[in-house]
């Protein structure tokens, strides 16, 4: 039986990003960090849905999270700033930003 040839072959579209990062991204990123004292980044790699992001984390666990658009940017950006860069699936997240979270659940819920 021909159980693959039934289904009609459909054309394949490639996967686009939802949007690339921006300048306003890059600038929200900076300015996160001058008014924050303790901030780390948590780099999540590119994913076929989202362009490369960073995670910045307050030393109270407030956070953002917003494209960079690679690894190199993101690492100048922490390196301007003297802020610590660590890969999010290696180090996974600190507690305090669970800890805000439950804090701030309207926050969570966006």
């Amino acid at each position: 039986m021909g159980w693959f040839s039934r289904r009609a072959a459909e054309p394949t579209t490639p996967t686009k990003l939802d949007r690339e990062a921006n300048r306003e991204d890059l600038a929200q990123l900076e300015a996160f960090v001058a008014s924050r004292r303790g901030v780390e980044f948590y780099l999540e790699p590119e994913t076929t849905a989202t362009d490369t992001t960073v995670v910045a984390i307050a030393h109270d666990g407030e956070w953002i999270r917003r494209r960079t658009g690679s690894p190199r940017v993101t690492g100048k950006i922490a390196q301007r700033h003297a802020v610590p860069l660590y890969e999010a699936a290696r180090t996974g997240y600190p507690e305090r930003m669970r800890a805000w979270n439950r804090a701030h659940p309207e926050r969570h819920a966006r």
